[in-house]
């Protein structure tokens, strides 16, 4: 399950994009962040960064989300395109 799924749509700009952002125990005892982020109605890249704790974990996949946030990414429930939204 998600962290976070995150949309950027701009009609105008022809950019619909999605950022996803998980944090997953590995086979190793330590805690990866994964990202993947693309094109909506792709498959995207994928990107994974080990940390050796829960907390740097999280902490780590906080300051992706707030930056994220600050470029106009929205959790993808709250965004409707223009057309749809009423």
């Amino acid at each position: 399950m998600a962290l976070a799924h995150l949309h950027r749509i701009d009609p105008e700009a022809n950019m619909a994009r999605f950022y996803c952002i998980d944090v997953a125990a590995t086979l190793f005892g330590n805690v990866s962040v994964l990202r993947t982020w693309g094109r909506i109605g792709t498959n995207g890249r994928t990107s994974i960064e080990t940390c050796a704790s829960l907390e740097e974990a999280e902490k780590a996949a906080s300051q992706i989300l707030r930056r994220k946030m600050r470029r106009g990414y929205r959790p993808a429930g709250q965004m409707l395109p223009p057309d749809i939204a009423v």
